[in-house]
């Protein structure tokens, strides 16, 4: 039964792989060489948000054109504008340039997501959803692995080879689509639980959601930054991104299954203490490698595993019927955190130089967790009826991946109680 639906979604989640490998290594060698050609920090934190901005831009837009035109022709459109955007940033250096061509490739990149999730939901029932998420995630985390682990050797082949190798892979990642028999998808469209509504639903996700978008933004764009301003080789800068990347990826089951038989709440405070604890210590540590691995391949665990855990704390509390509405609405507000956040970390680093980026992070997660330990306070949290699903970003129509069978149930089953 697996190895059939296997078979039906390998083409969209081989074609996500190699188009996010090539997104991987030019996200952090975007940062990388505008901070070598002397940008400001200004121009940095701009030109770092425009590619999150556009993908919540393409979250809220994206899929009436794919109903228009249909999810192949949409993929490939979408791919297309991402493989014309990397080769003009390897053919024009100019931070007001590189600002909008950032800010079409994340749109263009929310396009993708959205047409590979949907493909995901149409290829399989909600009892087989958790596999479906798992094979997702593992194409994405991976991808970005391995394309951090490539950064270095990349880069020294030249100062356009990253751009024309990440065109190349978004080209050849339409491949998989277009052989495949031409199937449409049907998307409904949903809209999200407004504000105040998910902040009486729940404060602490709407908290864990929005830091979560800022920390994770700030990881991706900044974190390169920083690790080149303390002495790393651009080979050492994507040995320890790809750590980090690592501990999201194999951190966020064991913290999943911690938060299902513990209170969120008390796991949300302790995510939010360890990330501040582990941030203050990398600042003490000396700046090479072999120190800084463990500590970052931690960070990234805590700090991208807050995300799923404040979702699942607020599937807690949501009817049957908020379910996708909630974490649809979550979404854009983690959208908007990952917007802000390059700006006013790289300003900050600015001023304070590279060690803002640590304080930054050792700040966020303090407010955090003492914004969890005050909400726990006023509102204790529902027992943990909603399994634990791990997360990692997706587009508004994909968050329906994560309704499974179990999901669904336990909240059947907690209106009723109710």
């Amino acid at each position: 039964m697996f190895g059939q639906l296997f078979t039906t979604i390998f083409a969209p989640v081989l074609g996500l792989f190699v188009v996010a490998t090539g997104n991987g290594f030019i996200s952090s060698l975007t940062t990388l060489r505008l901070d070598a050609a002397g940008a400001s920090a200004l121009a940095v934190g701009l030109i770092s948000s425009a590619y999150f901005i556009g993908l919540t831009i393409g979250g809220l837009f994206n899929d009436r054109l794919i109903a228009r035109v249909g999810h192949i022709r949409a993929y490939s459109s979408f791919v297309s504008v991402i493989c014309v955007t990397v080769l003009l940033q390897g053919l024009f250096f100019n931070p007001a340039f590189w600002f909008v061509l950032r800010l079409v490739t994340g749109w263009a990149t929310l396009g993708v997501f959205l047409v590979v999730e949907s493909w995901l939901l149409l290829a399989g029932t909600p009892k087989q959803r958790g596999r479906l998420l798992a094979l997702y995630m593992i194409a994405l985390y991976g991808s970005t692995m391995l394309g951090q682990l490539i950064l270095g050797d990349i880069d020294a082949a030249g100062p356009t080879v990253a751009f024309i190798l990440a065109g190349i892979l978004a080209s050849l990642s339409v491949l998989p689509m277009v052989i495949i028999p031409r199937i449409s998808p049907v998307m409904e469209r949903v809209q999200p639980l407004r504000f105040g509504d998910l902040l009486r639903m729940s404060a602490t996700g709407v908290m864990g959601c929005f830091g979560s978008g800022v920390a994770i933004a700030a990881v991706y764009t900044l974190l390169p930054l920083y690790l080149q301003h303390v002495g790393m080789s651009v080979d050492q800068v994507g040995n320890l991104l790809s750590a980090t990347i690592l501990g999201a990826m194999l951190l966020q089951y064991p913290v999943g299954r911690w938060s299902d038989h513990k209170d969120r709440q008390t796991v949300l405070i302790a995510l939010g203490f360890l990330c501040l604890i582990d941030s203050l210590l990398i600042l003490l540590l000396p700046s090479t490698p072999a120190f800084l691995a463990l500590p970052l391949f931690l960070l990234g665990g805590g700090i991208f595993a807050i995300y799923p855990v404040a979702v699942s704390h607020s599937a807690d509390k949501a009817g049957p019927e908020d379910l996708v509405r909630m974490i649809q609405g979550l979404l854009l507000i983690n959208s908007i955190g990952s917007a802000v956040s390059p700006l006013l970390i790289s300003l900050l680093m600015g001023h304070v130089g590279p060690a803002g980026f640590f304080w930054a992070m050792a700040a966020l997660n303090l407010v955090m967790a003492l914004f969890f330990l005050w909400r726990r306070r006023q509102s204790p949290a529902a027992s943990s009826t909603s399994p634990f699903e791990p997360a990692a970003q997706m587009s508004p129509v994909g968050v329906e991946i994560r309704v499974t069978e179990d999901l669904m149930r336990n909240a059947l089953d907690q209106a009723a109680t109710e």
